[in-house]
């Protein structure tokens, strides 16, 4: 039985599936999103990880920190391998087990959404997650398509930052028209044990894109880690919201006073070469596309 503790208006479910001894760096956003995702699946649940931090994280076999089955997996199959685990499962009548394809923004956005995008045009019945530390962290932060325009990475160094926006997965599933899109992060942990919960009830491709900030990575103090993943929601840099079925929308927070954009970029390091001018353009790019998503939240109202 799944007990729970109320603490304020939060209801999380106190069991964990983590053993303690993980091997990730302190602040590690990426963690905290996987004990979350973990509380609200349950222990009948399978995570495949593909090459990324959390290949790491979890440590050796047989040390592994998670309660749960891990299966690893190459670079650009999370999506194809939770596929298959879970029509072997179905095969063999065991139907009550959740599979979790588990990956970063490389391992998405870029080397694996061939397979994920496969995944989502047949509807194979999985949850696919995707942490997003928007760069490469494991291998040596290097630029992936999650990178924000204007940061700093090993790759795009000052003097020559990243000049590309960020590519939108979330949209991108969307247009797959699968059942269940939504987007999550640290700050607001009982919206996304309960997108987790939601997702698990559904049958058919799951997607969900979990914010999850690194503080190695962002040149940013490991404490600040919950106060930049609520300023990305608060400056509208990071919209949480859910998508049903490629056409229903609902956006879960919408600041009454979005905050500028600066409050979220100053605390990082990775933004502190920007200019005036460049803090403008981003703030004009994100108030164009918070707009739009309001609009596209309106349609069907």
């Amino acid at each position: 039985m799944t007990t729970k503790t109320q603490i304020k208006n939060f209801v999380i479910p106190e069991k964990e599936y983590m053993y303690p001894g993980h091997v990730a760096c302190p602040g590690c956003g990426g963690v905290l999103a996987m004990r979350l995702a973990l509380k609200a699946l349950g222990n009948k649940t399978i995570v495949v990880i593909p090459a990324c931090c959390w290949t790491i994280i979890d440590g050796p076999f047989p040390m592994h920190s998670l309660h749960v089955p891990v299966y690893h997996t190459a670079f650009e199959t999370a999506a194809i391998a939770a596929a298959g685990i879970k029509t072997a499962l179905e095969i063999q009548g065991q139907k009550d087990i959740t599979v979790l394809a588990w990956a970063g923004d490389g391992g998405t956005l870029d080397i694996g959404i061939q397979a994920l995008s496969g995944a989502a045009e047949r509807n194979d019945d999985i949850i696919y997650a995707c942490y997003d530390n928007e760069a490469y962290m494991n291998t040596g932060i290097q630029r992936s398509s999650a990178t924000p325009k204007g940061a700093w990475t090993t790759t795009t160094p000052v003097g020559n930052p990243k000049g590309e926006p960020k590519k939108n997965i979330a949209e991108i599933m969307i247009a797959h028209r699968v059942p269940y899109v939504a987007t999550a992060t640290l700050a607001y942990p009982e919206d996304l044990v309960n997108k987790f919960r939601k997702a698990q009830q559904i049958k058919g491709t799951k997607f969900i894109h979990i914010f999850a900030p690194c503080p190695t990575g962002w040149k940013m103090a490991p404490e600040l880690m919950i106060t930049i993943c609520r300023l990305a929601v608060l400056t509208n840099v990071f919209p949480l919201y859910e998508c049903e079925n490629g056409i229903k929308y609902t956006i879960n927070v919408v600041p009454s006073k979005p905050l500028p954009v600066a409050e979220y970029l100053k605390l990082q390091g990775r933004f502190s070469h920007l200019q005036e001018s460049d803090i403008e353009q981003i703030q004009k790019m994100v108030d164009f596309e918070f707009n739009f998503l309001l609009k596209k939240a309106q349609l069907l109202v």
